[in-house]
């Protein structure tokens, strides 16, 4: 247990109020979050959870937009879909774009998580719980290895990020933490069950550095790698067992209160 110095107590007990005020039902509804609660099917939420994921950068409701077109493209049956379709099914995305990820780049997602069901049994095996491991960097790391092992565009391998390349990999840590934090208070699913939160990295965008700067968690003014590394610390300092419940602080403060 790590003792805390009375403004640490402080600042911890301020950051467990916004955790538990903004990790609430009513965060879905303005949330990409929201996409992946329409399923109950596992593989359901997993597949259309890493695609939002992976276009979540930018204005959170042209994410969600973009997030529902990609839906009704897949017919509402994302999992499905991803197993059973024709060559002639992928000619509907010819004029799907989020930003930087365009057409080619979803393609290639189809066909890399058509061979991840058929092949590897799935999303959560490839991030399954090594004992030894503090943290999921590594994981990551191998992930996106084992993701591009198919033929590709080299565009489109920067839709994944590697914190081993110095990337804080938001998008990635927000899909981890949707999977495998609880879902006891009705946000994130908690649907893998061999992953510990408490190896979980916070999802590090532009509205929780700023929060994280100003609140003294972090030091560096770049959202890398190393910055995620010293916030990860931090955090874990105040709840060593589910320390990635303040993103929902650090973020609800930088985008409802404009802290």
């Amino acid at each position: 247990m790590v003792k805390l110095s009375d403004d640490q107590k402080r600042l911890k007990d301020f950051l467990d109020q916004k955790a538990h005020l903004y990790e609430s039902e009513e965060f879905i509804d303005s949330d990409p979050i929201q996409i992946p609660h329409r399923f109950s099917l596992k593989e359901d939420i997993e597949i259309i959870g890493f695609l939002i994921t992976t276009i979540a950068w930018g204005n959170r409701k042209s994410i969600i937009n973009s997030g529902f077109k990609m839906l009704e493209l897949f017919e509402k049956n994302p999992y499905d879909f991803i197993i059973n379709h024709s060559s002639k099914d992928l000619s509907r995305f010819q004029y799907f774009a989020h930003r930087t990820f365009q057409r080619d780049d979803m393609l290639y997602f189809i066909k890399a998580l058509h061979g991840i069901y058929k092949e590897k049994g799935g999303l959560q095996p490839l991030f399954s719980f090594n004992r030894s491991m503090e943290n999921l960097y590594k994981t990551i790391h191998d992930f996106k290895k084992e993701f591009f092992m198919w033929p590709h565009l080299k565009r489109t391998r920067k839709h994944i990020s590697d914190p081993f390349n110095g990337s804080a990999s938001k998008r990635i840590n927000l899909f981890l933490r949707w999977m495998v934090r609880s879902s006891k208070r009705k946000v994130d699913f908690g649907i893998w069950k061999d992953i510990p939160s408490s190896i979980l990295s916070c999802p590090l965008d532009i509205h929780t550095h700023q929060v994280a700067l100003k609140l003294g968690l972090i030091t560096k003014r770049t959202p890398d790698f190393k910055t995620l590394v010293e916030l990860d610390a931090n955090l874990r300092k105040f709840d060593s067992v589910d320390p990635v419940k303040y993103d929902f602080a650090l973020f609800g403060l930088g985008v409802f209160e404009n802290f």
